[in-house]
């Protein structure tokens, strides 16, 4: 995975390819599916949710640039599988998930596997959490229709909101970075993800 997937994609990040590396991605997927854990795609973890592929995964971690004792906010908890990534990068990480199953699962997963500092909310992530702002980093594993910019508010300056946008079905990877009241755009990938169900992406029922 490291070397066929990441390093000959583009990832050069050394700490990321290290977290990559160090986080069993096979404890993150249903166990029918284990055997395909590191294979370069999605892979469906239940309630019509994904983790998303590997690539994507570093790439977005990449992107974000975490350092040591960065305040994360991931929007999409799934399995929890980015949020430990994020969280072996020495992040404080809070990270949202709107499916109770999911939530619940995630958290006593990530307790099992030793991330038991990762703090799991069981709501509507859409709008961030600004509760926990500002945050160094924001990661959103799910498809925005547009920016929401609550999101971008709830950023620290300097700080970076990584973010699928698009139509339901092609979206691209977007990396917005604040400075002061201004942001900066850079697209990353094409991607396809999951839509964001909530009061700042799409509405319940979509597909």
């Amino acid at each position: 995975m490291i070397d066929r997937q990441l390093r000959r994609r583009g990832i050069q990040d050394e700490k990321v390819l290290s977290a990559m590396f160090e986080v069993p991605r096979h404890e993150f997927v249903p166990a029918v599916y284990r055997e395909a854990a590191y294979d370069d795609c999605p892979i469906a973890i239940g309630e019509g949710q994904t983790i998303s592929q590997p690539y994507i995964v570093a790439a977005m971690t990449e992107a974000a640039r975490i350092e040591p004792g960065d305040k994360a906010l991931e929007i999409g908890t799934g399995s929890g599988y980015q949020a430990a990534i994020l969280a072996h990068l020495g992040a404080r990480v809070i990270t949202m998930e709107r499916n109770p199953w999911l939530a619940a699962t995630a958290r006593e997963r990530l307790v099992r596997l030793g991330y038991g500092g990762i703090q799991v909310i069981a709501e509507d992530g859409s709008g961030g959490y600004a509760a926990g702002a500002p945050y160094a980093a924001i990661l959103v594993t799910a498809a925005a229709p547009k920016v929401p910019q609550v999101l971008f508010d709830q950023l620290d300056d300097g700080g970076r909101l990584v973010i699928p946008v698009g139509t339901l079905h092609q979206q691209v990877l977007e990396l917005i970075s604040k400075h002061g009241d201004k942001a900066s755009v850079c697209d990353l990938d094409p991607c396809q993800f999951v839509p964001l169900i909530g009061k700042e992406g799409w509405p319940e029922g979509v597909r």
